[in-house]
C-alpha cells in the first residue's frame, strides 16, 4: 500500500483495517481523530514519518483485507454494525460491570485505580446503550430509506431532525465521549496490565477491557469513516 503524507489517517484504514494496528501501536488515533492526515498525526504524536510508511506499505493488501467494507451497500453496513459490534456491546456490558465491581469491592482498598475505572465502565455502559438505541431506532433505519429511495430514484420527505447530518454529528460527539473514557480506562489500567499476583478476576477484566477497546475503535471507524459520509453525500445526491 502506497501512502503520502497527505493522506488523512482514516483514508488509510478504510483502504486496509490492517493498518489501523500500526496505527494503534503509534498511538494515533484512527478513529474519532482518523480526519487529520498522517503528516499532522505523526507530528502530533511524535512519530518518524519514514518508520510508520514503511511499516504501512508492507501489509499486504490481498492477505490482510478480512473485509472490503468500504464496497459495501449503507444497509448491509448497518446489519453488520449492529449484528457484530452493537451485539458484542450489548453482551459484553454486564460481564464488564460485574468483573468491575467486584474488583473495586475487593481490591479497591489497595488499588485506587480499579474504584475509577468501575466509575468509568459505569459511565461508557450507560452512555453506548443510549447512543446504540438512537441509532437503531433513528438514524439507522433513516439511512436505509435513503438507500432504498436512491435505487428506486424515489425523493423523501425531510425527516423531523431535518438533514441526516445533524444526528451524525451528535453520533460522532458520543463516539469522541465513549472513546475518551476508554482512553482514560487504559492510562489508570497501565494499558491494560494487572499488577502481579492479581486474582484471575483482576485479569479477566483488564483482559475484556482491552478487548472492548478493540472493538470499539473498529465498530467506531466503521461509522465514522465509512457509513456517515457515505449518507451524507447519499441524501445530497438524493
Amino acid at each position: 500500500m502506497k501512502i503520502t503524507e497527505e493522506n488523512t489517517v482514516a483514508e488509510i484504514v478504510v483502504r486496509n483495517i490492517k493498518t489501523a494496528h500500526v496505527f494503534k501501536k503509534h498511538g494515533i488515533d484512527f478513529c474519532c481523530g482518523g480526519g487529520i492526515t498522517i503528516e499532522k498525526a505523526c507530528l502530533k504524536n511524535s512519530v518518524d514519518y519514514a518508520i510508520l510508511k514503511k511499516e504501512i506499505e508492507t501489509i499486504s493488501n490481498g492477505l490482510s483485507k478480512a473485509y472490503n467494507y468500504d464496497d459495501w451497500e449503507l444497509d448491509f453496513l448497518i446489519d453488520h454494525i449492529i449484528n457484530v459490534h452493537h451485539t458484542y456491546v450489548e453482551e459484553s456490558i454486564p460481564l464488564l460491570l460485574a468483573y468491575s465491581n467486584k474488583v473495586a469491592h475487593v481490591h479497591g482498598h489497595h488499588y485506587e485505580e480499579v474504584v475509577k475505572i468501575n466509575t468509568l465502565v459505569e459511565a461508557v455502559a450507560q452512555e453506548l446503550g443510549a447512543h446504540m438505541k438512537k441509532e437503531e431506532v433513528i438514524l439507522f433505519p433513516y439511512i436505509k430509506q435513503l438507500v432504498k429511495a436512491g435505487k428506486e430514484g424515489q425523493k423523501l420527505a425531510m425527516p423531523p431532525f431535518g438533514t441526516v447530518n445533524n444526528p451524525i454529528q451528535m453520533m460522532f460527539q458520543e463516539h469522541e465521549n465513549a472513546g475518551d473514557v476508554l482512553k482514560q480506562i487504559a492510562k489508570l489500567s497501565n494499558d491494560y496490565t494487572p499488577p502481579p499476583g492479581a486474582c484471575n478476576t483482576f485479569r479477566a477484566l483488564y483482559s475484556k477491557l482491552e478487548e472492548f477497546e478493540q472493538d470499539l475503535h473498529q465498530h467506531i471507524h466503521l461509522e465514522n469513516n465509512i457509513l456517515f459520509p457515505k449518507a451524507i453525500e447519499l441524501e445530497q445526491s438524493i
